[in-house]
């Protein structure tokens, strides 16, 4: 078992990998960006399933190149490589991993986990974890992705508005219920299913909810294709692709 206070053991055996579906398994103790090294390793070949884990990042980020912060032993900060074909399963893996790890971690805490278009996941008002895909592609084609995700173990002094899991909880644990979640996630082709859209639904922190950004109206939920749905006061409907939500 892995301890987040104090100084957690080794992750990267042969037999922890193998139990866990991957190809291979880094482990850093400190690290500027799980995010970068994954990166640097997939244009040296890495195949997919290569995983990245850090017990700190210096330079943790998330979308829009905002700050992640990444303490020692206070989370988990990973990145997944994987090398996936289809485009359009790509343009909602950020969406189809929200999913995937909000059934995997309500075993973790103590409320069900929500989600914020496009890509955080909440238990209560707090933000339990974020996650960041960059694709980088050869033509038209996907070359690969690398999936960043930041999990909170201990919610950080610095931020009122942030969630973990329970004390309770493992590193080990929580890889185990993730990280094969994640993989069958990264694998899936396609737009979302009408399962997918209603098991979001279910998990909605915004729809409903009045927007000042993107752009100014109601949040009306999310499509296939997982761009959000916002209906304007004159009762227009908009496809917003991109953006970060700023409540009214």
């Amino acid at each position: 078992m892995i301890s987040v206070h104090g100084t957690p053991r080794a992750l990267d055996t042969p037999e922890f990998a193998k139990a866990l579906g991957l190809a291979a398994l880094i482990h850093r103790t400190r690290v500027h960006s799980t995010m970068d090294d994954a990166h640097a390793l997939a244009l040296k070949g890495a195949p997919a399933g290569t995983l990245v884990v850090a017990d700190q990042q210096t330079g943790g980020r998330g979308r829009g190149g905002k700050q992640w912060t990444s303490g020692a032993a206070s989370g988990l900060w990973m990145t997944l490589l994987e090398r996936p074909a289809d485009v359009q399963a790509v343009e909602v893996l950020a969406l189809r991993l929200g999913l995937t790890l909000a059934d995997a971690l309500d075993a973790f805490t103590d409320a069900p986990v929500r989600l914020k278009w496009p890509n955080d996941l909440y238990v209560g008002t707090g933000k339990l974890a974020g996650i960041l895909v960059e694709a980088r592609w050869r033509e038209s084609l996907v070359d690969w992705v690398a999936i960043g995700v930041g999990l909170n173990f201990r919610a950080p002094d610095d931020i009122p508005d942030a969630a973990s899991v329970r004390q309770d909880v493992s590193r080990d644990a929580v890889l185990r219920a993730v990280i094969p979640a994640m993989r069958r996630a990264a694998q899936a082709s396609g737009p979302l299913t009408e399962s997918e859209l209603s098991a979001w639904d279910a998990r909605d922190l915004v729809k409903g909810r009045r927007l000042a950004a993107p752009r100014a109206g109601v949040a009306a939920g999310i499509t296939a294709m997982g761009t959000l749905l916002i209906v304007d006061q004159e009762g227009v409907q908009y496809h917003v692709r991109s953006g970060s939500l700023i409540f009214a």
